[in-house]
């Protein structure tokens, strides 16, 4: 399934409630949702631990969802729309490529600090459901591609292979997440994770 048909599936099967109380009833199941799967893992999270901790009947989880694995999947995608609402927002303060390139890994980092339940989820849906984990990244790497393209016809950048570039850089950003953020428990110096790994990305390792 490509990543844009998981989209409208999940959008499909998580028609938003009519009234206020069911919007929020609806969020209040699924931040339960993310604080139970990011703690116990998706298969030994059950309904009922969910549905517990959102403080509401188990019956009540059905009316606003179908399984836990829709659950999953839409925590998975939101996650997607949240990170790329939010580093957008900050990259498009920049001025020029390169400096998007740092603003954007600052961004990313502060937004796993902010959200780890989100991210841990994300990291195991590789296992759980495979194709929303390669929906999020090729979401992030067809927009990255895309950037990359333009600013190296514009010069900003050195030309060369935008998917392989975008996925590195992709790449680069994950492993600082985790290693980083979710390991060092939001202890580590996140500007000088920010400095060190851009003054790779744009300096490269040549002496």
């Amino acid at each position: 399934m490509k990543h844009e048909s998981v989209i409208m599936f999940v959008m499909k099967q998580a028609a938003l409630p009519k009234t206020k109380r069911g919007v929020e009833r609806r969020m209040q199941i699924l931040r339960a949702a993310e604080g139970v799967i990011a703690e116990q893992g998706f298969s030994a999270a059950s309904i009922a631990d969910i549905t517990r901790r959102a403080g509401t009947a188990l019956g009540t989880f059905y009316i606003y969802f179908d399984s836990k694995e829709q659950v999953f999947r839409e925590l998975v995608l939101e996650m997607g729309q949240l990170t790329r609402a939010m580093v957008g927002e900050q990259i498009g303060k920049a001025k020029g490529r390169l400096e998007a390139e740092r603003v954007g890994l600052r961004a990313f980092l502060e937004f796993v600090q902010k959200n780890p339940a989100l991210y841990r989820i994300v990291e195991e849906a590789r296992f759980v459901d495979p194709e929303a984990y390669q929906s999020y990244f090729s979401g992030f790497a067809k927009a990255y591609e895309n950037q990359l393209v333009a600013a190296a016809e514009e010069g900003e950048i050195s030309p060369g292979d935008a998917e392989v570039r975008a996925w590195a850089l992709m790449g680069i950003a994950k492993a600082l997440g985790e290693r980083f953020v979710l390991w060092e428990d939001g202890k580590a110096d996140l500007e000088a994770v920010t400095n060190e790994a851009f003054a790779m990305i744009a300096n490269g390792l040549k002496p």
